[in-house]
Parts: C-alpha cells; sequence; structure tokens
C-alpha cells in the first residue's frame, strides 16, 4: 500500500475536529486541552483514544510513582501514559494490538519530544510477555466503551475482555511491580484479592475537580505506606 494511500485510510480513522467526530464523542471534545495539553500541535487520536486516554495530569502522577529504569505500558494507545512515562524512566516499552493507535502513539510522543526512549510494539501483549523484561508493568486494558459506568459493579473478569483476573497472573511472570488502571466503580474485592494472601495493595482513588475519576492499584514494591486520596 502507498503512504498516500495509508495516510488517507488513516484520516478516515481519525478524528481531529468537531465536525468529523460521531456525535457520542463530541464531549470529549471540550476536554482535549485535558487529555493532552500539547493538542493543538497536532496530537492524533482515533475514535477508542478520545474515550480510553488517561487525562495528562493523573498520566504524569502516575508515571511519577511507577518510577524504574523499564517500564512495559501493555495497553499504550495514543500514547498518553507512554509519554509521561519516558519522562520518569529510562526506557518505555509501548504495546498495542491496534496499528492506527500505535502509529498515533508514535506521532504523539515526537511532539512531545520523547520517542527516542520508547520502543513501540505492534502486537498481542499476552503473546509477548515470555519475551519481556521490565521492572515494571502498566496495566489499563480496555474497559468495554464509555457504558462500562452503567455497571454498579465493574468485574475485571467478565468485563475486560482479556480476563483482568488472567492478565495480572501474567503479568506477575515479568515483576511483582504492577499498576492497574481502573474504573471508579471497580469491584474492590477483586482487586484486593489479586495481592494473595499474606500481601498487600494501594488502592488509589484519583479525583479530578472534586470528582472521583479512576482509581489505580499498585502492587508489589510500588506500595507506598502512606495511602490516600489524591486531588489532580
Amino acid at each position: 500500500m502507498s503512504s498516500s494511500i495509508q495516510s488517507a485510510t488513516l484520516e478516515k480513522r481519525l478524528h481531529s475536529s468537531m465536525e468529523t467526530m460521531p456525535d457520542f464523542l463530541k464531549k470529549y471534545w471540550n476536554q482535549r486541552a485535558i487529555l493532552f495539553t500539547k493538542y493543538k500541535e497536532g496530537i492524533l487520536m482515533d475514535e477508542e483514544g478520545w474515550y480510553s486516554v488517561t487525562p495528562e495530569d493523573i498520566a504524569i502522577h502516575i508515571a511519577e510513582r511507577c518510577r524504574c529504569d523499564v517500564i512495559i505500558d501493555a495497553f499504550c494507545g495514543v500514547g498518553g501514559n507512554a509519554i509521561q512515562f519516558a519522562f520518569t524512566c529510562h526506557k518505555v516499552i509501548a504495546i498495542d494490538i491496534d496499528e492506527t493507535r500505535l502509529m498515533c502513539a508514535k506521532h504523539n510522543a515526537m511532539i512531545y519530544g520523547v520517542a527516542d526512549r520508547i520502543e513501540f510494539i505492534l502486537g498481542d501483549y499476552l503473546e509477548l510477555i515470555p519475551r519481556l523484561k521490565a521492572d515494571v508493568v502498566f496495566l489499563s486494558p480496555p474497559w468495554g466503551g464509555p457504558d462500562y459506568l452503567s455497571s454498579k459493579t465493574f468485574d475485571i473478569k467478565t468485563m475486560i475482555t482479556l480476563d483482568g483476573e488472567k492478565l495480572y497472573r501474567e503479568s506477575l511472570k515479568i515483576t511483582n511491580n504492577i499498576a492497574y488502571y481502573l474504573p471508579r466503580n471497580v469491584n474492590i474485592q477483586q482487586i484486593t484479592n489479586l495481592a494473595g494472601r499474606g500481601n498487600t495493595c494501594e488502592i488509589q482513588e484519583v479525583y479530578v475537580n472534586g470528582k472521583l475519576k479512576t482509581i489505580v492499584v499498585y502492587y508489589g514494591e510500588l506500595v507506598n505506606e502512606d495511602f490516600g486520596e489524591n486531588e489532580v
């Protein structure tokens, strides 16, 4: 496929103006500067990127907590977290199974000037695990779209397509230091059980403008003794 055809095909999958966006995405357009402070410099996002990317301030906070030599962003999407990890970690391994989103992530990392610190891999994270080595794994798997809040409680085993419990267990083959980015209505018992008997995890509630936005769960050596909520 020629580069011009590739560009045209990519453009059809991206939404960079209010006019080209489906109605259900338009509310995210008003949040574009929250998602990426450099949005006006040419940030690219596909449909899923708009509703799944981590807001930049939250991504910065998580990156500070996950400082290490090598970190894996197992579901990097359009690059929101991978970009911030590149500021706090020596090397970032950013994985996504979707070619368009990975292309967006590379482009966006260039805008932030950190593409040289990120290794982008197109592939299935679970299949890649036997070949991966890192100090920390960051898990932010798809939550099933914007309707995840329609359920009173988010079940990570059944509502994450890949089975969120299996995903955690498989990641332990790489490291015990795992940060899990999850919906605010997640089943708390499920995520505490993942730590295993005798171990602890840190459940951090992240607030934006006074409203609970998401939950980040830290395992292994990422657990901070001073647990608490964080206003971003």
